[in-house]
């Protein structure tokens, strides 16, 4: 079984922010919490994408290893 980030959100005056606590640079905030959970998921997305996008250019002479990383249920 594959382990799922954790969303934190929290209410503020404005309406809620949130961040993922495992990954540093995804965090939102919106008007209703349902939207917050959108907009995270979105933001977790393009993190992930823009590091992959980072190591691919970093790593173009070679040597690297890249594999899947799957962690256990926690």
């Amino acid at each position: 079984m594959e382990r799922a980030l954790t969303a934190i959100f929290k209410r503020v005056p404005e309406g809620y922010i949130g961040f993922v606590e495992e990954l540093p640079g995804a965090n939102t905030q919106a008007a209703t919490l349902e939207q917050a959970r959108a907009y995270l998921r979105e933001a977790a997305q393009l993190v992930l994408e823009a590091r992959r996008e980072q190591t691919e250019r970093e790593a173009v002479d070679g040597g690297f290893i890249r594999e899947p990383l799957i962690l256990p249920a926690a």
